[in-house]
């Protein structure tokens, strides 16, 4: 009994390691290309699991509270962490819903692309979202400035560190730029084909590369779609107004097979949690730019 209790307690001390931890994975990518070479870091969220339903472990308790330094998007986002962060010192964490320069870039409902008739009652009185659009990692522009964050806080965290801090923040900046532009090059061929999303998570991407949601099946992936928003879509559908509905890794609901029966519009897949993803350097880049594939796998065919 006294061995396996060793043995356990061995396994949460080894999961404690890293120093910096991140929420969610594309947070995590641009926090490794900050924290690169300055200490380790490690992500909460496990690969294949959502933070809307997510709940802690053991083991990712051992994590926050040995951490010197937690990042994370917002309580709407992961209402898994507020609890244990009550916790841990303010000056340990980066809440990145609170950072003044992104709070100046949020969307809220009324931002967009859409404004639909009516959501069903159970998606509004289920949904996570707040007031404000929490999917920030989905914009370039605000993970330059999540890329800041990190970047000042290690800095007071690590002087002896801060040119290499200095040299990371740069090149991530410089090699997100290029994205960018690579992206829009790309995406601008399929701007006026009109698509569906299983989760309304893309409005930062959408709006930054001027893409044409027509729509989402729901606001929170936990919950199926009602009746009346089903039958809006299908009459989109029937009017050829979409080629594509897109569904994800983590929710493949069986109404979208049976919404797209009959018709000639594609299924795609995206993947705004970069799940497939191995934490480096370059992974936040390596994430939009298989993001922009995935949206042109299905949208850029004749």
């Amino acid at each position: 009994m006294i061995f396996s209790s060793l043995i356990f307690m061995q396994t949460i001390a080894n999961f404690a390691n890293a120093k910096v931890i991140s929420s969610v994975k594309p947070i995590g990518f641009i926090t490794e290309a900050i924290v690169s070479g300055v200490t380790d870091t490690d992500i909460i969220l496990p690969d294949g699991a959502s933070p809307h339903t997510y709940y802690l472990k053991p083991s990712d308790l051992a994590k926050l509270k040995s951490a010197e330094l937690v990042i994370w998007v917002g309580k709407d986002m992961e209402a898994f962490m507020p609890t244990i962060l009550k916790n841990i010192d303010k000056q340990k964490q980066i809440e990145l819903m609170t950072v003044p320069e992104i709070k100046s870039l949020l969307r809220t409902s009324h931002d967009k692309h859409e404004q639909e008739d009516a959501h069903s009652h159970d998606e509004v009185s289920q949904g996570h979202h707040g007031e404000y659009d929490e999917h920030i990692w989905l914009s370039p522009k605000i993970a330059k400035i999540i890329a800041q964050s990190i970047h000042d806080r290690l800095i007071t965290l690590y002087p002896d560190k801060s040119t290499l801090i200095d040299e990371n923040l740069d090149e991530f900046i410089t090699k997100l730029t290029e994205t960018e532009q690579n992206i829009a090059k790309k995406l601008i061929t399929v701007q006026n084909r009109g698509y569906f999303v299983f989760h309304d998570a893309y409005g930062y991407f959408e709006a930054q590369f001027g893409l044409k949601k027509l729509g989402s099946f729901t606001i929170n992936p936990a919950v199926q779609p009602g009746v009346q928003k089903v039958y809006a879509i299908q009459q989109k559908l029937k009017d050829h107004q979409a080629v594509c509905v897109f569904r994800e890794p983590q929710f493949s609901p069986a109404v979208i097979e049976k919404i797209v029966s009959g018709t000639d519009v594609r299924i795609g897949e995206l993947n705004p949690l970069g799940t497939s993803i191995t934490l480096s350097k370059g992974a936040y880049s390596q994430f939009l730019s298989n993001l922009t594939q995935q949206l042109m796998d299905c949208l850029d065919r004749n």
